[in-house]
């Protein structure tokens, strides 16, 4: 038969349907002899007009879901989200898994050596089909402004108020190979990685165990050396990141305790890692995350407080006083969005720049690459975020009037020495939008504009500072007449390499 074909997603189904002619096979035995002789990942599905009652479906390393219909039918999707509205029940197929569909039957399951499966039906959280922007213009605005309500049921069951203690069921069920690890590795992609860098200072400082921070699409293919003693992080909002999955189960073959942190029930890291934590932020629909990025970084501070306390190596009285902030967070979080309106009166300012820089220091410095990343990528603005005081090797030169330049300047053991960064960008001409702690005036003589914030604990001000940024990358986006919620060339699940 002829090849014909303008895209490379029509490949397959042409070596099925040769496989067909060629042999006399059905579809099923030619796509089962198909798949054993291509590399790379996929999500199919087969309809062949000889048996329009039947559907084919398989995948390897990018998802797929099955709900299965109250009245025999199905629906196939990459994500519960979609078919939400529709079924309540939903099969997960694992990597080689092929699911035969016939309207009114049993869903039927085997891999490609043709061996029966049986894979277990998960309960699809009915709330997602419901999801609307209620009286917000965009899901993003709506998803910031639910950020303290999410991190309340992030932390719901775990934050005890009554003593201020952490209660995390990972961490009892693997408490020796979490307690005893000689190396975390945390393995991440984005917004997830900048959740990363924020959660390495976190576990340094309160558990004294080295960290190490990598971006899953090269850790997977420069040979790393993961020993058995290790633990592995793997951070995705999705759960399908292809990259973070591949890296977790190269991590897992070589032996290391593997530990998923995402959003979504279900998804194939959540099934693929020992153990984890999911968020429990709700659905996001914007593709620039918001909600996921806090609920990530909570996360990672319940995590390091509660392995800190079951090492020893936080105080009592310490550790009881950074749960009691932790737990008063989503309260300051609300009074950090109500500078939206400044924000908003800001915005046009910067709505013709064509580069801005965002600086910060210590646990500030990962917030102000993930303000950097907010803003290239809802309003297409160039943007970088740098440590504060490595502007001077190089950056420094970029500074000009029509530079602007956010500073993330809240109370922490950094600020004097920040305090000497925003001095050498004001003396060249700079414009600096600061964030301050309330109260702080230190700042102001030296800034154009001012975002006052709450004050907290310096380790968790990255759940207040992210907000602004947030807030800032949104409204210049909608001053530049943007589709926020669905920025150009990028996707909400980023499931291939």
């Amino acid at each position: 038969m002829p090849f014909k074909s303008e895209t490379d997603s029509e490949v397959l189904v042409q070596l099925v349907e040769y496989i067909m002619q060629s042999n006399g096979l059905e579809v099923l035995e030619a796509l089962q002899v198909a798949l054993q002789q291509v590399i790379g990942a996929y999500a199919i599905v087969i309809l062949d007009r000889e048996h329009p009652d039947t559907l084919i479906c398989a995948r390897k390393s990018s998802p797929l879901v099955i709900g299965l219909g109250a009245d025999g039918d199905y629906h196939i999707a990459s994500d519960a989200l979609p078919i939400a509205a529709y079924t309540s029940q939903a099969v997960y197929l694992d990597d080689n898994d092929i699911a035969i569909l016939r309207y009114g039957q049993p869903l039927q399951v085997v891999n490609i050596q043709n061996e029966a499966q049986h894979p277990k039906i998960k309960q699809i959280d009915r709330t997602l089909g419901d999801i609307s922007k209620g009286d917000y213009p965009f899901f993003m605005l709506k998803e910031i402004f639910e950020q303290p309500d999410c991190l309340r049921d992030c932390m719901r069951g775990r934050v005890l108020s009554d003593d201020d203690t952490i209660s995390l069921s990972a961490v009892a069920d693997y408490r020796k190979q979490l307690t005893e690890a000689s190396r975390i590795l945390i393995v991440a992609c984005g917004t997830s990685w900048h959740a990363g860098l924020i959660g390495k200072q976190l576990i340094e400082r309160f558990c004294r165990i080295p960290v190490e921070v990598e971006y899953a699409s090269e850790f997977r293919y420069r040979d790393p050396v993961i020993l058995p003693g290790d633990v592995v992080i793997a951070i995705s909002q999705s759960g399908e990141t292809a990259d973070t999955l591949a890296a977790a189960e190269l991590a897992r073959s070589k032996g290391a305790l593997v530990f998923g942190i995402c959003n979504a029930v279900g998804s194939s890291i959540s099934r693929q890692t020992h153990t984890g934590i999911y968020i429990h932020v709700g659905p996001e629909i914007g593709v620039a995350s918001t909600k996921a990025f806090t609920g990530q970084v909570t996360v990672l501070s319940m995590l390091a407080l509660c392995l800190a306390h079951e090492r020893k190596t936080i105080s009592e009285a310490d550790y009881h006083e950074l749960v009691g902030e932790l737990r008063r967070i989503p309260a300051k979080m609300e009074t950090a969005l109500q500078t939206n309106e400044l924000i908003r009166q800001l915005a046009p300012v910067f709505t013709y720049a064509r580069n801005c820089l965002y600086l910060g220091r210590g646990y500030n410095y990962p917030v102000a690459l993930e303000g950097a990343l907010k803003l290239k990528e809802i309003s297409y603005i160039h943007a970088e975020g740098y440590p504060a005081a490595e502007m001077k090797h190089g950056p420094i030169a970029l500074i000009d009037s029509e530079m602007p330049v956010f500073v993330i300047a809240t109370r922490e053991t950094l600020l004097d020495k920040l305090r000497s960064n925003i001095q050498e960008v004001k003396a060249r001409g700079g414009r600096i939008t600061a964030l301050t702690t309330v109260g702080d005036n230190s700042i102001r003589r030296y800034a154009d504009h001012v975002i006052e914030l709450p004050d907290t604990h310096e380790c968790f001000q990255p759940l207040i500072a992210s907000v602004p940024l947030q807030l800032l990358a949104y409204h210049i986006a909608v001053s530049k007449g943007l589709d926020v919620d669905y920025p150009r060339n990028l996707a909400k699940s980023v499931t291939v390499e």
